[in-house]
């Protein structure tokens, strides 16, 4: 197998919430760029500019164009630049400006932390550097992540105190412009062991476990214009352990169990975002270890079946296989990660030499896995990329 080489942006990460310091690349002051920034503020509050003797448009393109390392500072300039960090739109203008990056973010259980490339290659080394300064370690169970809008959700889930389970509703986001954490409006309903997903530029929650233990049925959904969860029509039967994904406007929520069913549920529970009505699949996958949605498909992998990927086409529902090869190591567990429209698998067995597993959907027959150094510092809970 070939290598596969890239200059994306990847991070393996703890739960900590704090406001991100940055060792490198710190923030550079200059007499100029401290007058345009009292001028900014001092403007602020006359002719409401953004810019002031620029149309707004043209405002926004400029700040859009300021280099990442300065956003965080740039952000402290006044409430309508870091207001209009926060937005939707600047993700756009950078977009269309070609300044958008992937950030491939490894929640585990050690640090927040950010790899750098390594000189002269494409690939990520361990010339690590402090990313996070840990605050706060979430000593939480069976919470929900997410990505909306360019930003890290981190969702509900339960602490542990004594033996007894306390079920969360709290929500907060990172901001990877802003290098900072946010608390979010809290959930509706406390609950653990959920599945989440976005969907429409909305982040739904279904199942999982209550305050007391009692397996849920309840789904309620996120709208970040009104910063508000609103509960939405139940399942039709409470699951929990289960997982979500947002595939041409309908949420899936499969796997996990089910309080109608004898073991593992193979029911899929399909929300139409458009009916707002719920339907019902009975080719779902169990006891799914590892999940990502690549293109307009979904991956996954079962316990039962690590060395075969399923793959899930919503056209047609239909599933078809892919085999895993081998690559000179005895490793049957995986976390998914996406990264360059490719599919990554990472071992959650550390060997000597294992190299990560690159699956290309778009790659000729025969062709379609290679090999990449690109792996997490520490056993990591769950991939996610933000597009930012």
């Amino acid at each position: 197998m070939s290598g596969f080489k890239s200059k994306k942006r990847f991070l393996d990460t703890s739960m900590s919430f704090s406001t991100l310091i940055t060792h490198e690349n710190p923030p550079v002051y200059s007499k100029s760029n401290l007058l345009l920034a009292s001028r900014v503020a001092a403007d602020d509050d006359i002719d409401g500019s953004i810019l002031p003797g620029l149309p707004d448009d043209v405002a926004k393109y400029c700040l859009a164009l300021v280099p990442r390392r300065y956003l965080p500072a740039m952000g402290a300039v006044c409430k309508k630049w870091r207001s209009f960090l926060k937005t939707k739109e600047f993700i756009t203008v950078r977009k269309l400006a070609g300044l958008l990056e992937e950030w491939l973010f490894c929640p585990n259980y050690g640090f927040w932390r950010k790899r750098k490339p390594v000189e002269g290659s494409g690939l990520f080394g361990e010339s690590n550097v402090s990313f996070f300064r840990q605050c706060l370690v979430l000593q939480r169970l069976g919470l929900g992540v997410g990505v909306l809008n360019g930003k890290l959700l981190v969702m509900a889930g339960c602490s542990v105190i004594n033996g007894t389970r306390t079920a969360s509703a709290d929500v907060y986001a990172y901001d990877c412009y802003l290098n900072s954490w946010s608390k979010l409006s809290s959930m509706n309903v406390a609950r653990y062991d959920f599945a989440c997903a976005e969907v429409d530029d909305r982040v739904y929650a279904a199942g999982g476990h209550g305050t007391g233990g009692e397996s849920l049925s309840s789904v309620e959904m996120y709208d970040p214009d009104t910063d508000r969860w609103t509960l939405i029509e139940s399942l039709r039967r409470p699951r929990w352990g289960c997982f979500a994904c947002g595939l041409e406007g309908k949420l899936y929520v499969m796997g996990g169990r089910s309080a109608f069913t004898i073991g593992n549920s193979r029911f899929v529970d399909v929300y139409s975002t458009e009916k707002h009505t719920w339907c019902e699949m009975k080719n779902g996958r169990v006891m799914v270890t590892a999940h990502a949605v690549l293109g307009k498909k979904l991956f996954c992998m079962e316990w039962r079946n690590q060395r075969k990927l399923s793959i899930f086409n919503p056209e047609d529902s239909s599933w078809k296989t892919v085999s895993v090869p081998l690559t000179g190591n005895s490793s049957i567990e995986f976390r998914f990660g996406i990264l360059d429209g490719k599919l990554l698998l990472f071992s959650l067995k550390e060997e000597p030499g294992y190299r990560t597993l690159v699956y290309d959907p778009n790659a000729s027959p025969g062709s379609e896995w290679c090999a990449s150094d690109i792996k997490p510092s520490a056993r990591c809970v769950r991939c996610l990329t933000i597009k930012a």
